[in-house]
């Protein structure tokens, strides 16, 4: 009995001082790239809900807007049917949504966007590179890129329905 107590005992010692090893090494020695405004958007490929690939670079030409979420960010949760509203209107301008959600399980994404009924990209950041390319905190946060491929604005926080079609007008080409 005493055996097995110590044996669970060592084991979550150890997974403590693992998940304390992984907490330090991804705060002070993974790159976090801070964007500015006018840089160039850093290109990435990551794959939707639908086994899709979305290349950043592949919508050269069109407005991007490029949000970063979770599904337990209620800022995240209250903007999304905002987005969805605007995106139908201003897909066919040539203004297209890139939702990136911060490595979270597919099935949890995918209920999310099922209760939303989100018809724009969803895709998910399994190793959070292109947050921490992006530099992304908090949540949301938005980068709006222009058809260069350039970023125009940042926006951090949550988005009403009416910045959300100004943010759209903005980067529409």
């Amino acid at each position: 009995m005493k055996k097995q107590r110590l044996l669970i005992r060592t084991i979550i010692l150890l997974l403590l001082a693992s998940a304390l090893g992984y907490t330090l090494y991804s705060n002070f020695f993974v790159s976090k790239e801070k964007i500015v405004v006018g840089d160039l958007a850093p290109d990435f490929v990551l794959t939707d809900l639908n086994g899709e690939k979305h290349r950043l670079s592949d919508y050269r030409g069109q407005g991007v807007f490029l949000n970063f979420w979770g599904t337990w960010c209620k800022p995240c949760e209250k903007e999304m049917p905002y987005m969805e509203n605007q995106y139908k209107i201003y897909k066919d301008q040539g203004v297209q949504i890139l939702a990136v959600n911060v490595g979270e399980p597919v099935f949890s994404v995918s209920k999310f966007v099922e209760k939303y009924g989100l018809s724009f990209p969803v895709v998910i950041d399994k190793g959070n590179q292109v947050l921490n390319a992006y530099g992304v905190d908090p949540l949301p946060t938005t980068f709006l890129v222009d058809k260069e491929g350039k970023i125009v604005e940042i926006i951090t926080g949550t988005l009403t329905e009416r910045m959300v079609q100004e943010k759209m007008e903005l980067i529409k080409p």
